[in-house]
């Protein structure tokens, strides 16, 4: 067999791209779960399953999907053996996939649905998403006493995810004997409905209801089901009462949610709202380095900055980004080159690139907010009604592009990165001690994330 560094490299590259193959409850269910064992003749990566059922169902339905992935990762024809584990049970009745969700009683041991890596160490904190974490530690330290419910939303891909998993392993770690829930709310929905058709509505109703910490992602897809709904607003209410701690997340703020019932919204805000931004490009550098050092690969600073100011939107595209990379490194046994960097991420940059904003447009919509000409954000003007609504747009960029500094200053007329950083730092300021500064701020920010 080959040495197990080009196998488990190989097979880590295949399965991040594979997770945007498939929807993430097949991933985790299917894929994630198998285990890469060695390569054999030179182009057979031998794979182990931990069941019989996955072992056939992989098979069955996945395998030139497989192999399609194999080969390219590996640049040559490539191909899998799988099997199960000589540990797995060898019993042939059929058993329905694991839901995507991890439900734990005082006796079990940790779900395997909250991954390993999310834990509040391995978070790193920065401007855009600094309070949600904040509120996350403090749900975390005392549950059901501070931020109950706490509501975190932002785009995919920025860090709701491993917040909840945070407060999961913390709490465990706390009290091993914690009831914790971790679901989507398309597992609520599905596991009422079950249980309606079943007729097991109580069973069900203590499984959630009995619960110390429940954490729902993607909350939002409750929208326009009104007996799910109806259901969860008891469930809510039941462990609120109870003083039991409900972590939810959305995509949008809970008002914005539509056909969601207006009590829900109304619970959903009266804990702690937080709101996560994408990050910017010190935090950008900051999450790939620290995944890269994870993954025992020292990036140098040129290309940490290359990839960081190239990938601006998702937090999960930096991962795939390492994962790319030590799975090139673990190959070639060579230096990183930038030119096999851009080559390696070409598509990840494509797909960025069709949705990255441009200084232009961010100027052109504070433009029109604050009622200025285009032409003052690149001119000398320094009136106080122009200067700041520059300053703001400044902010904007280093928020939400990949631009350097020295390249925003450069679009707003020549200015030097110092200017960028004072008005980063005024505006920062000011959404600090000034609300309605905040609110415009954001909403400005929220309507240039929509608009990409």
């Amino acid at each position: 067999m080959a040495s197990p560094d080009r196998h488990l490299s190989l097979w880590e590259t295949a399965k991040s791209e594979l997770r945007n193959t498939f929807s993430r409850s097949d991933f985790e269910t299917w894929i994630s779960t198998l285990q890469a064992v060695g390569i054999v003749d030179g182009n057979i990566l031998v794979l182990e399953a931990p069941t019989v059922l996955t072992e056939a169902w992989v098979n069955s339905n996945y395998g030139e999907v497989l192999r399609r992935q194999l080969t390219l990762v590996a640049g040559s024809n490539m191909d899998y053996r799988l099997s199960a584990s000589t540990t797995a049970p060898r019993d042939p009745q059929p058993a329905a996939p694991a839901p995507r969700s991890a439900v734990r009683t005082p006796s079990a041991s940790p779900a395997p649905a909250i991954k390993a890596t999310n834990t509040f160490e391995n978070f790193i904190v920065g401007p855009e998403n600094e309070m949600a974490h904040g509120a996350a530690l403090a749900v975390a330290k005392e549950p059901g006493h501070f931020y109950n419910p706490l509501f975190i939303h932002g785009p995919t891909g920025l860090g709701k995810t491993h917040l909840m998993h945070a407060i999961a392993h913390s709490v465990y770690a706390a009290n091993p004997a914690a009831r914790i829930a971790y679901i989507s709310s398309e597992t609520f929905t599905n596991d009422f409905i079950s249980a309606l058709q079943s007729g097991s509505v109580a069973p069900f109703r203590r499984r959630y209801r009995e619960l110390d910490l429940l954490l729902i992602d993607d909350i939002h897809f409750l929208a326009g089901k009104e007996s799910t709904q109806d259901e969860f607003f008891h469930t809510f209410n039941e462990l609120h009462n109870n003083h039991k701690q409900v972590v939810l997340t959305s995509d949008r703020p809970a008002s914005e949610i539509a056909k969601l019932q207006e009590r829900l919204v109304s619970r959903f805000q009266w804990g702690m709202v937080a709101s996560i931004q994408a990050p910017g490009l010190e935090t950008r550098i900051a999450i790939l380095r620290k995944k890269a050092a994870a993954r025992g690969l020292d990036l140098s600073p040129e290309i940490a900055e290359f990839i960081a100011s190239r990938i601006a939107r998702n937090v999960r595209n930096l991962e795939g980004a390492v994962t790319r990379i030590v799975g090139l490194t673990g190959m070639t046994r060579k230096p990183l080159e930038l030119a096999q960097v851009e080559k390696l991420l070409h598509d990840i940059l494509v797909e960025e690139a069709s949705h990255t904003l441009t200084a232009e447009v961010i100027q052109r919509k504070v433009a029109e907010h604050y009622r200025i000409q285009m032409s003052d954000m690149t001119s000398k003007r320094r009136m106080q009604n122009i200067a700041f609504p520059r300053q703001v747009a400044m902010y904007l960029a280093t928020q939400l592009t990949g631009m350097s500094l020295v390249s925003i200053g450069q679009a707003f007329g020549g200015r030097d990165h110092g200017t960028v950083i004072h008005a980063r730092k005024t505006v920062t300021n000011q959404m600090e001690v000034d609300t309605n500064v905040r609110r415009t701020v954001e909403y400005l920010r929220a309507q240039l994330s929509t608009n990409r």
